[in-house]
């Protein structure tokens, strides 16, 4: 089985070859043309799934080359392993490699079925390695797409684990480190701290141990915190310019941030 990177090369040669039948144009001693054989890939990616026949029957939904009819065929699905908290499955589909007609320049949908060991139950259903489902607080028979925090995140809330879910959904390095909360359960803000300049320790060198502070506000929703604004300024001004129901209590005596060098 390939990956779809590498059907998009195939795909691309198959373009280059027509481009240069179309100009008349041949190179000495250029290789021939691969003759026209099916591969095994894996889709682009993975839309939806759905349970059926007592939570054992699985159809996965999959986005893959289309329109024309040797673009992809036969989609698959099998399951590769089990444990008890997840079920991981592998979609495949073929496609007639080197055929200079096919038109494959769009996408389709795609359905593979395939038959589960046991019902899927609480566990996690994993499809080609990166795309996670769940059938907690789906709406059956469709299951849940799980986001990057997983099929189940920390719940909002004033505790670290909750915190730790904020900071994930921001756009900030990997070695940030988080300020004191302030929380209230529904409301939420806190300073982070990214470093800045060479990796060296601090105070070996000019710009050693340099920080750039930024101060995130938060708002409780469903699927976890949700950045509302940041900012550096004291107070509130930086949350109240977009979100003025933010509670002053939280973020009144906060001071002004600065860059730390």
């Amino acid at each position: 089985m390939q990956s779809w990177r590498s059907l998009a090369g195939v795909l691309l040669s198959a373009v280059a070859v027509l481009l240069l039948s179309a100009c008349g144009a041949q190179r000495a001693g250029a290789p021939t043309t691969e003759a026209p054989h099916w591969q095994t890939f894996a889709p682009f990616r993975v839309t939806a799934a759905r349970l059926s026949g007592g939570g054992r029957a699985l159809s996965v939904d999959a986005e893959v080359p289309g329109k024309g009819k040797t673009c992809a065929r036969r989609p698959q699905a099998a399951v590769t392993s089990m444990s008890e908290r997840t079920v991981w499955v592998q979609v495949t589909f073929s496609t007639l490699t080197g055929d200079p007609h096919a038109d494959c320049s769009t996408t389709a949908t795609v359905t593979a079925k395939v038959r589960l060991p046991s019902a899927l139950g609480h566990r996690e259903l994993v499809v080609d390695h990166d795309t996670t489902f769940t059938a907690d607080d789906a709406d059956l028979p469709g299951l849940r797409l799980c986001g990057d925090r997983g099929c189940h995140p920390a719940p909002t809330g004033c505790t670290p684990a909750s915190y730790d879910q904020a900071v994930a959904a921001l756009d900030v390095p990997t070695h940030t480190s988080r300020g004191e909360e302030h929380c209230d359960g529904k409301w939420l803000v806190f300073d982070v701290s990214s470093r800045m300049g060479p990796a060296c320790a601090e105070g070996q060198a000019p710009g050693c141990g340099a920080s750039l502070g930024d101060r995130w506000f938060f708002r409780a929703e469903k699927s976890g915190w949700v950045p509302l604004a940041r900012g550096t300024k004291a107070g509130c001004a930086d949350v109240h310019r977009i979100e003025p129901v933010f509670p002053a209590t939280l973020c009144a005596d906060l001071p002004a941030l600065q860059s730390s060098n």
